[in-house]
């Protein structure tokens, strides 16, 4: 991990932050280097139940840094796809998705360009009221390639997203929450979302992680596909100790105690 994000583990829950503060988070190669670093970090965590993701200072993400990136965009496109199919700029965006844990995004500031994109990545997306947003890449003559495309479809019209990817126009937390983009609007969106996260760590991690693989085939897969996704999950944690132990927990009305997921 390098100085640009830090990861604090708390009761089972990541605290991820972007801590670039004096340059509003903005993405140089090493902010790069420091998201990429940090999700392949948090992958095979069995202990953590649930990322919370935000920006230090006075932004979640202010976009590219455009002068430490001497070719404009990502600067990183030749880079070798990972196992998920990405490249290193477009896992900073899917990799959250691709977490078994959910991921929610503390937003805040502007989340321009490509930090709207890695805030797109989360599963949650809270804001706060005054957050400006924008899919700034056309601004510079440049097109989305954080893998921003794929994860919105499941968000957003069609039209509604062309216009925002031809113009590059500014829009408000409003706005982005009428689209989709936003789950919800909160003054202070970092303690809603640890908030949130503390009632996600509560649940079996197990039927947590299975109930966010299900999501993620949902958009794509066809029917047959899902009736059968649905009925795998369900079998690998029917009957199971942290299915029994929620059951438990439920009826004597107590805090459910799990081990770290499978």
């Amino acid at each position: 991990m390098n100085d640009r994000v830090s990861i604090t583990v708390t009761d089972h829950i990541a605290d991820v932050r972007l801590t670039r503060a004096d340059k509003m988070n903005a993405i140089d190669p090493a902010m790069f280097e420091g998201i990429g670093e940090a999700i392949d970090a948090l992958h095979p965590r069995k202990d953590v139940r649930c990322v919370v993701l935000s920006g230090e200072g006075k932004a979640f993400c202010a976009g590219l840094d455009m002068a430490s990136m001497a070719g404009g965009g990502s600067g990183l496109s030749r880079v070798d796809r990972n196992e998920q199919g990405s490249i290193l700029p477009q896992h900073v965006t899917w990799g959250w998705r691709n977490l078994p844990m959910p991921v929610i995004a503390a937003v805040h500031g502007v989340a321009f360009g490509g930090g709207f994109q890695i805030m797109s990545g989360a599963d949650i997306r809270i804001a706060a009221p005054t957050t400006r947003f924008a899919i700034r890449e056309s601004y510079w003559g440049l097109v989305p390639d954080m893998a921003g495309f794929p994860i919105w479809r499941g968000l957003v019209r069609d039209d509604v997203l062309r216009e925002l990817v031809y113009t590059a126009r500014e829009f408000d937390a409003t706005e982005a929450l009428h689209h989709g983009f936003i789950t919800r609007i909160a003054e202070d969106p970092h303690a809603a979302a640890m908030a949130l996260a503390r009632d996600i760590a509560a649940r079996s991690p197990n039927a947590i992680r299975g109930a966010k693989r299900l999501c993620n085939m949902a958009h794509d897969a066809d029917p047959l596909t899902m009736l059968e996704a649905e009925t795998r999950e369900q079998i690998a944690v029917i009957g199971q100790p942290p299915m029994m132990e929620q059951v438990a927990a439920n009826m004597q009305k107590r805090a459910a105690v799990f081990g770290d997921a499978d």
